[in-house]
């Protein structure tokens, strides 16, 4: 059978153009999309950012907000033997939200996690507790009986694509991207390149039908280059450049090569405005040796810019790890920890010092959660996981979704103590696209299946 794939289509999925011994890292082709204005939900004159930190390879949730109450805690740790925090290093991490614990418990973050505490405490980071992928509301019962499952649980590429995209590997929009359709018509001249931005590469989180994502690096320091240069080609022949150089963007009589050159003109034309926009801002969040905050940093820097660049509304991504720990996860898992938790809450004391913070939320995504139960030196692959909202707009010392029960075997558990999601990620990207602008009419084009919910705003953003 043979696919139809349109002019459009193919140009958006067009990633990189290669010439024996020259790449353009990585070219941005796809980076510029052909965009059209979609829905004017961003009008206002307002500015608002949202942030997506993607925990790459399913970071283990139950050392990462863990019980403290001596029940659940002698429950976790008989569970993670091997794996379990001692309960005297989390007493001083422990949660105290303005909504209780539900059933008398008490909760914790991992030691390494302790500058976000200071976040909880301050007002500035709301908690969803036990969040994956699903199509429906779904029962324990109807999972044994094989109703309304999400295909393909448990594998790294597919439920990356399902928490980014709502569609297991290779679907072809993200929640980002699609978000980022609707809200163009507020975004200026600018706002076809430069309102879907990831500083970690390509990612379906970002991509939609009327945008396609726009690449910036901590490498590059900024805008990824569309074209070789004699500075950045480490023994590449001048000539050479200028034949690829021009190859690339002059016209053509020809349509299919002539919307590749517009492409290409329109993204050097890009790379040149957010260079420029840049070149006045320093660094806003960086912490030394540190790469989450690299990313994040620089997405800090586009912020501070938006006014050169004459955008209201944007949505990045940034993203490390791996999170893969099926061994040596207490030797890892604190260091992960200790580069989320630094490079969080600098990001946020930057958005403090622009005077941005109540229009900046950043929030975690991950593959998976991970297994309840050790096996011996780490946990494997989960489903339901905890997941962190930071910003101004958070409600002080929030949580929402469900405290899971410590038990393997028990009313959450799907098996080898996995945990039956509570909250579906529909609910929680529909609740970041309210405060973003989206109007509930067009929250079924960015998320199709939030209609079968009754909840779809989970009231963790004013």
């Amino acid at each position: 059978m043979t696919a139809t794939v349109s002019r459009r289509e193919f140009l958006l999925r067009s990633s990189v153009l290669g010439s024996s011994g020259i790449t353009a890292a990585p070219w941005a082709m796809t980076l510029g999309g052909l965009a059209a204005s979609a829905s004017a939900n961003a009008a206002a004159d307002d500015y608002k950012a949202l942030v997506c930190v993607f925990l790459a390879g399913g970071n283990d949730c139950h050392n990462t907000v863990i019980p403290l109450d001596g029940a659940n805690y002698a429950s976790y740790a008989k569970l993670r033997s091997g794996l379990a925090i001692p309960q005297s290093s989390i007493t001083a991490t422990e949660l105290t939200p303005n909504n209780p614990w539900t059933n008398g418990r008490r909760m914790s973050l991992s030691p390494s996690l302790a500058p976000m505490k200071g976040l909880f405490d301050s007002g500035k980071m709301a908690l969803v507790m036990n969040v994956g992928p699903l199509v429906g509301p779904l029962t324990l019962a109807q999972y044994r009986q094989g109703i309304g499952v999400p295909p393909k649980l448990f594998s790294h590429n597919d439920q990356q694509s399902t928490w980014q995209a709502g569609g297991t590997e290779g679907v072809t929009t993200g929640w980002g991207g699609r978000m980022a359709d609707l809200l163009l018509a507020g975004n200026g001249a600018n706002g076809a390149m430069l309102t879907s931005i990831s500083a970690t590469g390509n990612a379906v989180f970002m991509s939609g039908k009327s945008v396609s994502q726009y690449q910036i690096s901590p490498t590059a320091g900024g805008a990824v280059k569309v074209l070789p240069s004699n500075g950045a080609g480490a023994g590449l022949d001048a000539q050479v450049i200028a034949a690829v150089n021009g190859m690339l963007v002059r016209p053509s009589g020809h349509a299919l090569e002539e919307s590749h050159a517009a492409i290409a003109r329109r993204s050097i034309a890009t790379e040149g405005v957010v260079t420029q926009a840049l070149s006045g801002v320093g660094d806003k969040a960086l912490v030394a040796g540190n790469s989450l905050s690299a990313q994040l940093n620089l997405v800090a820097r586009m912020i501070a810019a938006r006014g050169a660049l004459g955008v209201k509304r944007q949505v990045f991504f940034v993203s490390f790890g791996t999170f893969d720990l099926h061994a040596m996860t207490n030797d890892k898992q604190p260091g992960l920890h200790k580069t989320l938790a630094d490079a969080l809450k600098a990001f946020y004391d930057a958005t403090v010092a622009m005077g941005v913070a109540e229009s900046v939320t950043t929030f975690t995504a991950s593959d998976f959660g991970r297994t309840l139960s050790s096996n011996g030196d780490g946990s494997d692959h989960g489903w339901g996981g905890h997941h962190f909202v930071v910003g101004g707009a958070v409600k002080p010392r929030t949580w929402v979704g469900q405290l899971p029960d410590v038990t393997v075997g028990g009313q959450h558990d799907v098996g080898q103590g996995r945990l039956l999601p509570n909250v579906s990620v529909d609910q929680y990207g529909a609740t970041l696209a309210k405060w973003m602008g989206v109007s509930s009419s067009d929250m079924g084009t960015v998320f199709p299946s939030i209609r079968s919910y009754t909840a779809t705003d989970l009231g963790f953003l004013s």
